[in-house]
């Protein structure tokens, strides 16, 4: 069986994550999206929010779970018995910093792989934290993430 574990805050999670979630469903037997409960940073939602907020968006594809985490990814890799980290690369400032953490993970975990993936040319410039800006300032942020996210944004901020 290939699994891959596709880790984040998801706070929230956007089109961008969701694509490279269906995308990952399309090339694995497997894939748990792994929410980060330690995330180093304040977030907007709760853990228990942004879980159920991935659980709702991935619900149709068969072969994903979505599951909290914390502590190292590596350790909760070799718990789920996966041996591959999916991470996503929107742009090349994105690269300096995952060509790092990927570095770190294989030094303390040589057995597991870290794979890239980019997201669909409309989805590149997403983020969460500029989802997050827009919607604080009132703005509309219904064509950068799914609507059950839009509606939770909505609630949350006004």
């Amino acid at each position: 069986m290939r699994s891959v574990v596709y880790p984040g805050t998801f706070d929230p999670i956007t089109n961008g994550h969701t694509d490279l979630v269906a995308r990952a469903a399309h090339l694995c037997d497997r894939v748990v999206v792994a929410v980060a409960r330690d995330t180093g940073k304040e977030t907007t939602f709760t853990i228990e929010q942004r879980v159920a907020l991935a659980e709702h968006v991935c619900n149709g594809l068969g072969n994903v779970e979505v599951v909290a985490f914390s502590g190292l990814l590596v350790d909760f890799a070799r718990h789920m018995q996966v041996h591959v980290i999916m991470r996503g690369l929107r742009a090349v400032s994105d690269f300096e910093y995952e060509f790092q953490l990927a570095g770190m993970n294989r030094r303390m975990a040589p057995d597991i792989e870290t794979l890239f993936l980019t997201p669909a040319e409309q989805y590149a410039y997403i983020s969460s934290s500029l989802v997050k800006e827009i919607a604080r300032l009132g703005g509309d942020v219904s064509t950068f993430v799914p609507p059950a996210v839009h509606a939770a944004l909505r609630k949350r901020f006004g």
